[in-house]
């Protein structure tokens, strides 16, 4: 039986054990054109000195007004390579594995002028008014994927993640709530997902996985439910997707915030549904910072990792604590030993 600390092996990706750091932008320090900083370097390498299996860098920017805010970061030139690398190789120093997840926030960047969309419809009142992406201009962001998906490979990444969830651009095309073109791309929702993994499968090593993020569940009155993003999601396996990360929630008033009344595990549910229906590895990840319960969530075959979002914020060492926990040992570093 598996569980939190058993060895995890996909291709050529091989992790120490089951616990994931999934991407959480930074905001707050400013990345000067996109390029990671000492803020970024201590961030993600304290997490490997703290015993995580694989840390997935924050949602980085293919485009620069594919960011969220201009605070955060990007891979949109070979400018960006250097200063990622230099943060891989010390994570690797510790043991933990390395990942990227690729993204564009579409109607989402607010810092755009303007932001783009499938369609131009805002996200709220407040929103700007996005730019409705021509089918030329949609193809050009395939390509941006793709030539981001190869500076991520020479910068040394173990793995891409491709961010089709939280109602960023990938979402949006997939969501009848925001996808509302008559052109090919409004014709089959799933095709511009689908040309992105594609077009990134095409550049990664053949033992490299692709892992990719999607919103199983929309919070809002006409919003779609498991059911349907599963379909979604098996075309996206088809073209080329290995493991699932199961989030939910990104659109409307009620998913921008979460789901209501959210308690540990809440996502837990769709992640098994998914992996069931597609028989996918994946990821999940929603209140699960409760040792226990992140490793019910393998043991019970629900999941076939687990990522630690807010409770690795809290804690830099949340796995070496977890490991205590549950095993009543730890590979804490000699540094450290005298900590534990």
């Amino acid at each position: 039986m598996a569980e939190l600390f058993t060895p995890y092996t996909i291709k050529g990706l091989s992790l120490k054990n089951r616990i994931v750091m999934p991407p959480m932008c930074q905001y707050s320090v400013v990345a000067e054109d996109g390029i990671p900083n000492s803020w970024h370097e201590v961030h993600y390498v304290s997490r490997a000195v703290g015993g995580a299996g694989l840390i997935i860098v924050e949602m980085t920017g293919i485009h620069p007004d594919g960011r969220i805010t201009n605070k955060d970061l990007g891979i949109w030139s070979d400018a960006h390579i250097p200063a990622y690398k230099k943060i891989i190789d010390e994570v690797h120093r510790y043991g933990a594995k390395m990942g990227i997840q690729l993204g564009h926030a579409g109607r989402k960047a607010l810092d755009a002028e303007p932001p783009v969309a499938p369609s131009a419809i805002p996200f709220n009142d407040q929103s700007k008014m996005p730019h409705a992406l021509t089918t030329a201009e949609v193809k050009e962001l395939v390509q941006a994927y793709k030539q981001a998906a190869i500076r991520a490979v020479k910068a040394g990444f173990d793995t891409v993640e491709i961010h089709g969830a939280h109602g960023y651009l990938i979402h949006q095309f997939h969501s009848p709530l925001t996808n509302k073109r008559d052109d090919e791309y409004g014709q089959d929702l799933a095709l511009f997902g689908v040309e992105v993994i594609q077009a990134v499968k095409e550049v990664v090593p053949a033992d490299m996985p692709i892992i990719m993020r999607v919103s199983a569940k929309e919070y809002v009155d006409g919003g779609y439910d498991v059911d349907y993003i599963t379909e979604i999601s098996r075309r996206y396996r088809d073209a080329g997707v290995d493991i699932f990360h199961i989030t939910s929630g990104g659109e409307g008033p009620i998913g921008s915030g979460g789901r209501p009344n959210s308690g540990p595990g809440y996502q837990l549910d769709l992640a098994e549904h998914i992996k069931s229906k597609l028989g996918v590895p994946v990821i999940a990840v929603g209140r699960l910072e409760k040792y226990e319960d992140a490793q019910q969530a393998v043991t019970k075959g629900a999941a076939d990792l687990v990522a630690v979002g807010r409770g690795m914020l809290n804690d830099p060492y949340w796995a070496l604590h977890a490991a205590v926990a549950l095993k009543g040992k730890a590979d804490v570093p000699e540094q450290y030993v005298r900590g534990f």
